[in-house]
């Protein structure tokens, strides 16, 4: 049956201008990072994006490497572009990225203009398009000068593969010199994606936060949901079935018991708020409209409309994010220290 969207959908997200740019996003985007590779189904991969967008979820985030195997998952997010959105590409955002290992050699990573002129050309015939909305550096490459890696973000938009440039992972310094860059050379960075949770807390000790509001450049926190610790599926404990033990980045010892006891009590603050404890950790993450959007990860399409219902309390008493910070100090889940340059809160990838 084909896909028809639902008429009602913009009602029911709330959307934020990214920095000071003309663009707003969803205050919910959705990562395609996890379950989107050659090890889902496509048909559940088609019913989520259907579901997103139904609940105004207009921001679909990729990567050149997302799987697996690496790319798989623009394959697929192309595949589904054409059968359910062909008519609706000018309601999209969708963005891309280059950095982590895409393929051998020594052009298959990091931040040359090489790598990133080409994967960006080859994540638009994956996708079937003749450009991305927005176009990432993934991580900082502390062996290629800054001024080549934007350097290719600016050739990447003035060439039209692109229209936003953004960065992703790097800590105030390196923010501060790769926007510097960019707006000498006439393309300005629109956004910077990192990692932020109530147990991943860096950007706060780094003051990011502070520096893209000062900068004007909008943000958008991935793993608002710690990769699945602050929601109800491990409220009893870790399964063999679950996420931790497929083998991917959330590992069995990221669960220990204090751990464990922090999420449990995460929850009962989520319930006195009344909503799911999945629905906190995102409000929490966008209080304040410190965070423009959260990206979230699912497997299934209710895991979505879940996470979608956060947008309906974004509000905090002092009192509760005063009981939250007691619960929700920082874990060592921080893959992405190394490219923020931040020593705390890393666990070996």
């Amino acid at each position: 049956m084909s896909y028809v969207a639902a008429e009602n959908r913009y009602g029911k997200m709330l959307y934020r201008r990214c920095g000071v740019s003309g663009l707003k996003l969803p205050a919910i985007s959705l990562g395609l990072w996890h379950n989107f590779g050659n090890d889902n189904s496509n048909e559940i991969k088609r019913d989520m994006c259907r579901t997103a967008f139904d609940l105004g979820i207009t921001h679909f985030d990729l990567a050149n490497n997302y799987g697996p195997p690496p790319g798989s998952a623009e394959i697929a997010f192309g595949d589904i572009l054409r059968s359910d959105f062909r008519d609706h590409r000018d309601e999209l955002i969708i963005s891309s990225k280059a950095g982590y290992a895409m393929g051998p050699g020594p052009y298959g990573e990091w931040g040359s203009r090489k790598y990133l002129i080409a994967s960006c050309d080859s994540s638009l015939k994956r996708m079937g398009l003749d450009y991305v909305d927005i176009f990432y550096s993934h991580r900082f490459d502390p062996e290629t000068p800054l001024e080549e890696t934007m350097g290719a973000l600016d050739q990447i938009v003035r060439s039209g593969r692109a229209l936003y440039a953004g960065i992703s992972s790097y800590n105030s310094e390196r923010t501060r010199e790769a926007v510097a860059i960019l707006r000498d050379l006439g393309t300005p960075c629109l956004i910077h994606q990192p990692a932020y949770n109530l147990f991943n807390r860096w950007v706060e000790r780094d003051g990011l936060k502070d520096t893209l509001n000062e900068l004007g450049i909008g943000s958008i926190a991935f793993t608002p949901l710690a990769q699945g610790m602050l929601t109800a599926k491990y409220l009893n404990g870790v399964s063999k079935n679950s996420r931790a033990y497929k083998g991917k980045s959330l590992r069995p010892e990221m669960f220990s018991k204090r751990t464990l006891q922090k999420i449990s009590k995460l929850n009962e603050i989520a319930q006195a708020r009344s909503q799911t404890l999945a629905q906190m950790a995102i409000s929490w993450v966008l209080r304040n409209n410190g965070i423009t959007s959260a990206l979230i990860g699912a497997s299934k399409p209710d895991q979505i409309v879940d996470c979608s219902g956060a947008v309906n309390n974004l509000v905090f008493t002092a009192e509760e994010l005063s009981t939250i910070d007691k619960y929700a100090d920082e874990e060592a889940i921080n893959l992405w220290a190394p490219s923020s340059e931040t020593a705390e809160g890393a666990v070996v990838c």
